[in-house]
């Protein structure tokens, strides 16, 4: 600790900290408009000049270090008279206006204290834009201070605005362009939310916040944190809040695109379709329904004929419920979520290999590693917090490997870029662990210490060698032999994957692959290593975790370890016959062994692949429960009743991240009409069906404690705890401080893992003369899934539709001009988009995002599965693609 004198008083602060902050924490604070905690210290705008014992002149107090005896005074008349002609200055051109208008804004608070009088002469307004949806420009007001700029540069990376010009001829403007769009802007928001005057600023958010509400996004794995800002009864802002997983910052989906709970369409009664119209019924008419055909059809059929859905969207109590629900109530292991689709291969490898199937690290381990290896994944677009992250770490050194068919943002920032034929991981995973082990780049020691069967895998990937695969997997043997080196030559290197790496038929071989690499050059077991899969939704980690799998309950805990102690609490039975996931019930359905399916926020109709093969057995159901805020594809075709449930904003409780953070999702205003939360419905069509004990919970918490004691590893993490501290599972008790970093001294399976030698086996999906292009379909930066939520917003403004991504090599010789709408034909449907000419795809490769549901991307993907978890393989399909002669389908 460091001891300072400030004016006249003594404090003791830590060593290091910034001289603005320590005076804040003392009660001293200084005026300041070029800081942001967020930003490198600048000393730009002269207001927080203090003067300490020593310095020939006053200092500027947000770029000073405190160092111990430092002795300081920030209110003496020559800072005063310093502060108030720096005032004026910056006043002297600005509109009085705009000070009686907003007087919300620091630099107008700060002005409040000194009259100004209407300037005579106004600020040249140098850029002007109305064609943002989100962000607009009164640039009369700008004072120069350059946040705008450095948090662009320094928190985003995007680079879209810059200073032009010197003295009094500087202004702010695009770097290029004549829209903040055409300069790159990606409508993040951080240059409206750190502008101290208003100069820039949220187009909608003209209506006075009443209340604000800390919560959780309800996008992407990243789990930002938020403030929620409310209004008669409506949510009219967002702001980033502080935490460690975002640290003030926020992407364009989780700052703006919120007007979904809004949307004309929302559905806000329960309802039953009756001679194929929907009709609005009471909850107690619609939950007598359910329970009466629920229980035909299990005195019929069996429960085993039932499948209950968990959600991604939904909380972890309402998950737990879901799979209590489908467990004790109905008394089937039926129960999953889009885990399924996703991550469940990412955890079972995980699982398999090192005993926990989740994250080894915590997102805070971008700052400290020495290299990033990202697999599959494009954290830019769709974890965009994280991928401000990564950029930044590369812009301070750290080395970056992208392995990824297409050429993305972060590929184009990258040391080496292997550009590995969709499909072909395991065999280009294979080829860099046969160059660790033929140039000995392992890692002695952890291998001694830690790792079994070394000398048959060795063996093994003798076969792999570069030379011999890289005409299979498309990247030349040299590029291999150099990502092996650098990766095996970082300490510590981190590896992040996504959808890319997971949904192929070798998906979760293809993470185990990865997680040989991590073994072998002992990038396991310590900060800024590890194996990380980047969750695809807000709380696909935590539906999986809560239970909504056939195979395991609460804390993906096996019912041999924990079937005793669940049956115990819960005073119930546990169903003895093995669930079937998804996939399966849905080939239940069609062999008509499988009659009912209750979706709790998973539209699965256009949303799996091959959508003639899920229409099939949708529509050989007997019952479909569909509860969703929306009237969802799944819920018009084949719905027999639909369950109005409460937003993100409009209920409690906690998701979890992709780096195992439990963290609160707080209600902030009321559901409309009767909407309810998730666990509400489930809980009382459980008291319908006979099980009021166990199932009498008075809120979220109370559902949460019953999880932590089934959960051992979450047993630490109360509610209390959850208020003021980010926590990383494992934490056993309430004095654990949490676990960012996995397997330090063990594995969570024993003290040794082992290296697996996996076989490449290509997909039955491969191109052919009638259909020669690779597809490969995912996600973009503007919307979500099957856009249920962000098509509901102005995002569409910013990516009206999906489009088929095509090399220019292959739209010339095909004759296709950028924006004509094609036919994409593969051997399970077809579907129509726009064509979207760029230079990131290769010859002989496609990709086309997902989320318009009325363009049905997904009657295009095959029905081939991973071959350990039935994942399908949304990232491997051939087409063929034809001009539309007319425009439309």
């Amino acid at each position: 600790m460091a001891k300072i004198v400030v004016d006249g008083v003594d404090f003791s602060v830590a060593e290091g900290t910034l001289l603005l902050k320590a005076l804040e924490a003392a009660g001293h604070a200084v005026p300041h408009l070029c800081h942001d905690d967020r930003l490198k210290p600048h000393g730009g705008c002269r207001l927080c000049l203090v003067e300490v014992a020593g310095d020939r002149r006053p200092v500027a107090s947000c770029n000073t270090v405190v160092c111990d005896g430092m002795v300081v005074q920030t209110q003496t008349p020559l800072l005063q008279t310093l502060r108030a002609t720096n005032l004026s200055l910056l006043a002297a051109r600005y509109p009085a206006d705009a000070l009686t208008a907003e007087p919300q804004h620091p630099f107008h608070q700060l002005l409040a204290g000194c009259p100004t009088d209407s300037p005579a002469v106004r600020r040249a307004v140098g850029f002007h834009d109305e064609s943002h949806p989100y962000i607009g420009t009164s640039l009369d007001r700008c004072i120069q201070c350059e946040r705008c700029v450095r948090i662009c540069d320094e928190v985003q990376g995007q680079f879209v605005w810059a200073s032009w010009q010197r003295g009094e001829q500087t202004h702010i403007a695009p770097n290029h362009g004549s829209t903040l769009l055409e300069a790159g802007c990606v409508a993040c928001g951080a240059c409206v939310d750190t502008c101290p005057t208003g100069a820039l600023f949220d187009k909608r958010s003209q209506t006075a916040v009443e209340n604000w509400t800390r919560s959780t996004c309800v996008y992407c794995g990243v789990g930002c944190q938020m403030e929620v800002g409310t209004a008669n009864g409506q949510v009219v802002q967002i702001k980033p809040a502080a935490s460690p997983v975002n640290r003030g910052h926020l992407c364009v989906k989780g700052r703006y695109a919120y007007e979904f709970g809004t949307a004309d369409d929302r559905i806000s009664e329960p309802m039953l379709r009756r001679d194929g119209t929907w009709q609005p019924v009471s909850w107690d008419e619609a939950f007598d329904f359910i329970a009466s055909r629920l229980a035909a059809i299990r005195q019929q059929y069996g429960a085993d004929a039932i499948g209950v859905l968990g959600s991604a969207r939904a909380t972890n109590e309402e998950n737990y419920l879901a799979q209590k629900f489908a467990r004790v109530v109905l008394g089937t292991n039926n129960i999953d979520c889009c885990a399924r689709v996703c991550h469940t291969p990412s955890a079972k490898a995980l699982k398999l290999m090192l005993g926990t199937g989740a994250a080894t690290n915590a997102f805070d381990d971008i700052e400290h590693t020495q290299l990033l290896m990202l697999s599959g994944c494009n954290p830019t677009e769709n974890h965009p917090v994280v991928g401000a992250r990564i950029k930044q770490a590369v812009r301070r050194g750290a080395k970056l490997i992208v392995i990824d068919p297409r050429r993305t943002e972060l590929a184009a920032m990258a040391d080496l870029h292997l550009a590995v034929r969709p499909g072909h991981n395991v065999e280009l995973y294979n080829a860099m662990a046969a160059t660790v082990v033929e140039e000995g780049l392992l890692d002695a020691d952890f291998i001694a210490n830690r790792v079994d069967g070394l000398a048959e895998f060795s063996q093994f990937v003798r076969d792999y060698a570069p030379e011999a695969v890289a005409a299979s997997c498309g990247v030349p043997a040299g590029l291999i032999r150099s990502a092996a080196r650098l990766y095996a030559g970082a300490k510590p290197a981190m590896c992040f994957h996504g959808l890319g790496l997971t949904e192929h038929v070798q998906g979760t071989e293809g993470v185990m692959a990865q997680i040989n690499l991590a073994l072998l050059t002992g990038n396991l077991g310590k900060r800024g290593a590890g194996i990380n899969p980047l969750r695809g939704q807000n709380n696909v980690q935590g539906s999986a975790q809560m239970g909504c799998d056939p195979a395991t309950l609460t804390g993906a805990q096996s019912f041999v370890e924990a079937g005793a102690h669940f049956k115990s609490l819960w005073g119930a039975s546990l169903p003895a016959s093995h669930g079937l996931d998804l996939l399966s019930m849905l080939d239940a359905a069609r062999a008509g062994r499988f009659k009912a399916l209750w979706a709790v926020g998973y539209d699965i109709y256009p949303t799996l692949a091959h959508v003639a093969e899920t229409a099939q057995a949708l529509a050989a159901l007997e019952l479909v429960i569909v509860q969703d805020l929306f009237l969802t594809e799944t819920a018009k075709a084949f719905g027999t009743v639909f369950l109005p449930a409460a937003s993100v904003f409009e209920r409690d409780g906690t998701f979890m991240n992709s780096d195992r953070r439990v963290q609160r999702v707080r209600q902030a205003i009321k559901p409309p009409g009767n909407a309810q939360p998730d666990w509400w419905i489930i809980q009382t069509l459980a008291q319908r069906m006979g099980h009021q004990t166990g199932f009498d919970f008075d809120g979220p918490e109370a559902i949460w404690n019953e999880v932590r004691q089934l959960w051992p590893a979450g047993a630490g993490l109360s509610y209390a705890r959850l208020e003021h501290e980010s926590l990383n599972w494992p934490c056993p008790d309430e004095a654990h401080p949490g676990t960012p970093v996995l397997h330090i001294d063990r594995f969570a399976s024993g003290p040794r893992a082992t290296l697996a030698c996996l076989p490449f086996t290509p997909s039955p999906e491969q191109p052919s003369q009638d259909y020669p292009f690779v597809l490969v379909t995912g996600r973009t930066l503007y919307h979500f899934n099957a856009g249920t939520l962000s098509y509901r917003t102005p995002n569409a403004r910013l990516r009206p539709s999906d489009t088929l991504d095509m090399s220019p090599q292959d739209a010339r010789r095909l004759l296709l001009n950028d924006g004509e709408p094609v036919r994409i034909r593969s051997r399970y449907g077809e579907a129509v988009l726009p064509l979207r000419i760029s230079p990131t795809i290769k010859p002989g490769e496609l990709f086309a995002t997902f989320h318009r549901p009325d363009l049905w991307v997904n009657r295009l993907t095959s029905s081939y599965r991973d071959n350990r978890v039935n994942s399908p393989e949304y990232k491997r399909t051939a087409v063929t693609v034809e001009p539309v002669f007319g425009g439309g389908n």
